[in-house]
């Protein structure tokens, strides 16, 4: 058994360039509420969380040097549906953002899109399937249906496919063996 570091994932902090305009793109565009602000070793800060059990799940720091572009290959934010990664797709084409990609990954379906410093973000919904590796262009003019049905067919096209219950329960097992689970520790009471 591995002796991984028994912790959950938590958080992310992104050196910024203009914070005001960050903050603006994370809560108006993306719902993220400002939970805190700070002054840390000089440095006016700003936490951002949508959920009330974590005090932040983004940190905005300024110190970003303008000149250097972004070293985040992507953040990625699981939507509650299809149909709202339709309706959120829509508010991107609306808001004009850079770099917005539309992509079926067979496993999950991404609409990518750049935040105003140029950081790479990934909304998506997994879809009933585990496939291995795929990116594809998603084509978000089809219907729910056609996008469903090629889909379904592209995952019974690829060997190592899988229903995605049967893949969960399998890395579930394999992360116990190995240790390497998410452990999260209980807040006091």
């Amino acid at each position: 058994m591995n002796e991984a570091p028994r912790m959950a994932f938590a958080h992310m902090g992104i050196y910024v360039v203009d914070i005001a305009r960050m903050v603006d793109f994370y809560t108006r565009v993306l719902g993220f509420c400002v939970t805190d602000r700070a002054l840390i070793r000089g440095v006016h800060v700003a936490f951002l969380s949508r959920d009330p059990d974590e005090h932040h799940q983004i940190v905005l720091v300024p110190g970003r040097d303008p000149a250097q572009a972004s070293t985040i290959n992507q953040i990625s934010f699981r939507v509650v549906s299809f149909p709202e990664l339709r309706r959120i797709h829509a508010r991107l084409v609306e808001e004009t953002v850079a770099s917005l990609n539309p992509t079926n990954h067979g496993g999950s379906w991404s609409v990518y899109f750049a935040d105003p410093e140029g950081n790479r973000i990934e909304l998506f919904v997994q879809t009933p399937w585990y496939l291995p590796p795929v990116s594809i262009p998603l084509d978000l003019t089809l219907s729910d249906e056609e996008i469903h049905r090629l889909t379904q067919d592209m995952v019974d096209a690829t060997p190592g496919s899988m229903s995605r219950s049967l893949w969960h329960e399998r890395t579930r097992r394999r992360m116990i063996e190995e240790g390497s689970i998410e452990a999260r520790a209980q807040a006091p009471a």
